[in-house]
């Protein structure tokens, strides 16, 4: 079993953004945090985890690093007892507001794995995305993890631009990171970049050598992942495990069921413990276990699929078979593989 805490404040609001985040909330950061452990400890009751058996944390956002590490230190104490001793426990950070001493005071309540939200170690490409640090600040943020003892480090890159990502690969393996999360640029509605085409290129070819350049280094394990370091977190999603939703816009899934808080933090912060229900029938989660297998390394079985159409790509070396299970060639086909096999 996973945990995910959203935290939906940020200091800014970047271009491409169409994340629950909010750029005018910080007054409410105090109230916010209380409640996020007034619905954890609700959460648990519904989980009911035994002690030392959550495998992960994860803190996204939104933007962490705006936030204190002393308002999170109630949130962990509630938590703490469920987590295993060797739990993955991973904050997002902004390389602008991840200072050593908010990395250390995040360090101390438990974290041991930080994902920093780089995107580009290039200026022109930053300030284009709306990204409010610089290479230096990125740089810098990274250094300061390790150095103070953080060996698990990520960073976010993002492809699929107008401009070249060839040297913020270059740069990124400069760096000791081992993990990095990927993504194509895409122009989502309701954002500043929305119907703006000539700021992305969403080509096969493009992508195709932005994998290539990462795995040269890093091991690629899902769709958009890489790393000498796997995250059990991410793989975590993947395998179809139970996850505790936490915060404004998190998501909880049990068995067969997902939960939704309120997403607007005002409706939230009022009532913590509103979830809306979801239950998915059997079929809907098997396709979804085929969609995430085949987006990652965990493949999907074979007892249920159409074996007449999994013959047909095991011909055309699309998919691979072991211990009754299939596993994706190439990761930029799975949709299209997943929608030929549920059709």
């Amino acid at each position: 079993m996973l945990t995910y805490l959203h935290i939906p404040f940020c200091d800014s609001k970047c271009h491409y953004c169409a994340f629950n985040s909010y750029v005018d909330k910080f007054n409410q950061r105090e109230e916010y945090m209380k409640a996020i452990t007034h619905q954890l400890k609700n959460e648990l009751k519904r989980f009911n985890p035994k002690p030392k058996s959550l495998k992960s944390l994860f803190i996204g956002g939104g933007t962490p690093s705006t936030v204190e590490p002393y308002m999170y230190k109630e949130f962990f104490e509630t938590l703490m007892p469920y987590l295993k001793d060797d739990a993955e426990i991973t904050t997002e950070a902004n390389p602008n507001s991840a200072s050593k001493k908010w990395l250390k005071g995040m360090q101390s309540l438990g974290v041991n794995r930080v994902s920093f939200g780089v995107q580009s170690f290039d200026e022109n490409k930053l300030k284009k995305l709306g990204r409010n640090h610089s290479k230096k600040q990125a740089i810098d943020a990274v250094n300061s993890a390790y150095d103070i003892g953080i060996k698990n480090i990520s960073i976010d890159l993002i492809y699929a631009t107008s401009f070249d990502v060839e040297d913020d690969i270059e740069v990124a393996f400069s760096l000791p990171i081992n993990h990095i999360s990927s993504y194509a640029l895409t122009l989502e509605k309701d954002t500043p970049f929305y119907k703006r085409d000539e700021l992305t290129d969403d080509s096969t070819k493009l992508a195709s050598d932005f994998i290539k350049k990462v795995t040269c280094r890093f091991h690629q394990y899902e769709i958009s992942n890489f790393g000498e370091y796997q995250s059990i977190h991410n793989l975590g999603y993947w395998n179809g495990d139970d996850y505790i939703g936490v915060g404004a816009g998190a998501v909880g899934f049990l068995k067969n069921e997902r939960f939704y808080p309120y997403k607007d933090i005002e409706k939230y912060i009022q009532n913590p413990l509103h979830v809306e229900t979801e239950k998915l029938s059997n079929d809907d989660l098997h396709v979804e276990a085929i969609f995430l297998g085949l987006r990652s390394e965990i493949g999907v079985s074979l007892d249920g699929l159409n074996k007449n159409k999994i013959n047909i790509l095991l011909e055309e070396k699309k998919l691979t078979y072991k211990d009754n299970r299939v596993y994706n060639n190439n990761y930029l086909l799975a949709d299209e593989i997943a929608l030929y096999i549920i059709s």
